[in-house]
């Protein structure tokens, strides 16, 4: 049983549990993997750098925040450019005889009809970009998997909602095939949440997506109301409101965390969204939290 692909039909028909075989956290410098195959469906996950995935007729390139899902006995390799460093989570399993009381794998799919749909479109591999809580859930689990004196119920239960969440993303990238434009625009927000602390040009965020950089403007600009610079400028604003709430990092320092390099450009647009300076609102928040 544990040797089948994760698509096969009778997963949906018997008592199963999804069970780990291996898994890791790794920072790869550099790195060539051989062609190889393991009779165990596999997520591999980028937390930064970029690394591709190499199958026998293609190629698949993998930035911070993107994922692969890779069926069972699928030949396939890790390749790392040199001088490129790639961190990534990655966590193997398998469907093998249901073992207490969690609910089967066949049961997951009744209630949930994205795993359904999923589990009902055969293919080697799926790649998808982290727009919902996939990274922490697949940390977690990882965090678990590594602490050996803790029970397997967390871990059928991480392992689970890692699924669902894989297939949660894989329905909605299927729904906006009709409307390229707007999967266009969730990448973009994707890929602004997770690079708001960098230096970013409209013209990198086209070519991250493979669009022009005037039909990214337009297209952004229908589906949120905002331009991408507005979108963005809110983002890091929120991010260092977050800082000066939550952490003693210098106000002089924020900028640099966020992707502003100007102080003065930075208070300057602070102050216009929130009405106050960024120093004045962390002395608000702590005379706040002393009354509390």
């Amino acid at each position: 049983m544990d040797q089948a692909s994760l698509y096969h039909p009778r997963y949906l028909e018997e008592e199963c549990h999804l069970r780990t075989v291996a898994y890791y956290s790794k920072q790869w410098n550099g790195f060539q993997m051989p062609f190889h195959t393991h009779r165990a469906a596999e997520i591999m996950y980028v937390i930064s750098g970029e690394c591709t995935v190499e199958f026998a007729e293609d190629r698949v390139h993998l930035g911070k925040g993107d994922f692969i899902l890779i069926d069972a006995l699928v030949a396939h390799r890790l390749f790392v450019e040199e001088s490129t460093v790639c961190r990534m989570l990655n966590v193997e399993f398998v469907l093998g005889p249901r073992q207490g009381a969690f609910p089967s794998f066949r049961q997951l799919a009744e209630e949930n009809e994205a795993l359904r749909s999923m589990l009902g479109r055969v293919r080697p591999y799926l790649v998808l970009s982290d727009t919902t809580d996939v990274y922490h859930t697949l940390k977690s689990l990882v965090l678990e998997l590594s602490d050996r004196s803790r029970g397997g119920f967390m871990v059928q239960l991480l392992l689970s909602q890692l699924l669902l969440r894989v297939a949660r993303l894989a329905a909605e990238a299927e729904e906006h095939q009709a409307n390229p434009g707007d999967l266009y625009v969730k990448k973009v927000v994707a890929y602004l949440h997770h690079h708001y602390d960098c230096d970013l040009r409209v013209k990198e965020l086209a070519e991250a997506v493979n669009l022009h950089p005037s039909y990214l403007h337009r297209i952004f600009r229908l589906h949120t109301g905002s331009s991408i610079v507005e979108y963005l400028t809110a983002l890091r604003i929120e991010k260092a409101k977050m800082l000066l709430a939550q952490t003693d990092i210098p106000v002089i320092e924020i900028p640099g965390y966020i992707g502003m390099n100007s102080r003065q450009y930075f208070s300057a647009v602070f102050k216009k969204q929130t009405g106050l300076t960024p120093l004045q609102y962390r002395l608000g928040i702590e005379a706040w939290q002393r009354d509390e």
